[in-house]
């Protein structure tokens, strides 16, 4: 009961955020001619991030759910009158511990793969828009931010009169002019080839450079990430990174606290299970004056997690903490022995 709820409502999540992704990204098709299949899978790469982050929020209003299931017919109070406590920790720590598994393979794993995978397809898209798909002498925005524009093409592939202009970087506008270009591959990633051109730097606060060249190669996933410059941690599993660190004897900058905010995924189902235990793991006979749904109670408690931890400078596991702190003494306060209701003698 404990896990149909929360695995069907994930599976929905999922499946709406996916075709979220799908409305999101449709220039893919629209403007840069690529298939519905190439879609399909671009926006299944990028459902890792958000399927971890409404992980534990669909652990805790399943829990919510079968808790308040077990208290309308009347067995959540078998189970404390017949001192069954014990089984109803049990399955919830069975749940949780499932669900930590389960949110740590997500962060540790999956997040990564798919953040590769992503930006190898984002290159491959931006090479074959460049070399084949972009019209001359139209504006084609390959990601937010970066601008292309050609003015033809020759026989051969060869692209005439290429420019780009880059504002993914808030305090660096760069502009690349070429007289020609190609698209080259290494077997590994997509080159874009500028000859007889310039790069031009202008950044925020007025000052501009200029470089010329007779020959410019920039990787073509360098112009199609959404940020200008992508953290190559994010595309390393947590195993690699780890084996490396032990290898070398050093750990990156940057590691620690990759490695912290994966881990602090795992704490936070952890977390809210024990919420959601605390509130609804006992019997009550009082109604409440404005019932409110548990389900929005769950978000509730994951949007003051999410809160605390983007504005805590001891990390994004604060959030997390805080819930099991409170959850415990919670749970400690509600399980303590309590007298037995004095019966005055008739």
């Amino acid at each position: 009961m404990f896990v149909t709820d929360a695995l069907i409502l994930f599976g929905v999540v999922c499946f709406l955020l996916w075709l979220v992704n799908c409305l999101r990204s449709f220039d893919v098709v629209s403007i840069k001619g690529q298939s519905i299949v190439v879609l399909g899978v671009q926006a299944l790469y990028t459902m890792p991030p958000l399927a971890i982050a409404f992980f534990y929020v669909c652990i805790g209003i399943g829990l919510a759910r079968a808790l308040q299931a077990l208290q309308a017919n009347k067995e959540l109070h078998i189970i404390h009158t017949s001192h069954g406590l014990g089984s109803l920790w049990r399955a919830t720590a069975v749940v949780t511990g499932a669900g930590v598994v389960g949110v740590l393979l997500l962060s540790n794993f999956v997040d990564p793969y798919a953040y590769r995978r992503l930006n190898a397809l984002s290159a491959s898209i931006a090479a074959d828009l460049v070399s084949s798909t972009l019209r001359p002498g139209r504006f084609t925005q390959v990601t937010p931010g970066v601008v292309l524009l050609i003015g033809g093409r020759g026989a051969d592939g060869e692209i005439r009169e290429f420019f780009a202009d880059d504002r993914r970087d808030p305090e660096m506008r760069r502009t690349y002019i070429a007289e020609s270009a190609r698209v080259a591959s290494d077997g590994q990633a997509y080159v874009l080839e500028l000859r007889n051109g310039s790069l031009q730097y202008n950044s925020n606060t007025g000052r501009f450079s200029e470089i010329t060249f007779g020959r410019y190669d920039i990787n073509v996933d360098q112009l199609s990430q959404p940020i200008a410059q992508s953290n190559p941690l994010l595309e390393r599993d947590s195993v690699s990174l780890v084996t490396e660190a032990m290898a070398n004897g050093q750990w990156r900058p940057g590691v620690l606290t990759l490695l912290a905010d994966r881990m602090a995924e795992g704490l936070r189902v952890i977390g809210m299970a024990m919420m959601v235990l605390a509130v609804l793991g006992f019997p009550s006979g009082r109604r409440a004056r404005i019932p409110v749904p548990m389900e929005a109670g769950v978000l509730l408690i994951a949007f003051g997690e999410r809160g605390i931890s983007a504005y805590s400078p001891l990390g994004t596991a604060t959030g997390a903490l805080a819930m099991i702190a409170v959850a415990g003494i919670a749970l400690l306060i509600r399980m303590r022995p309590r007298p037995l209701p004095l019966v005055a003698p008739s």
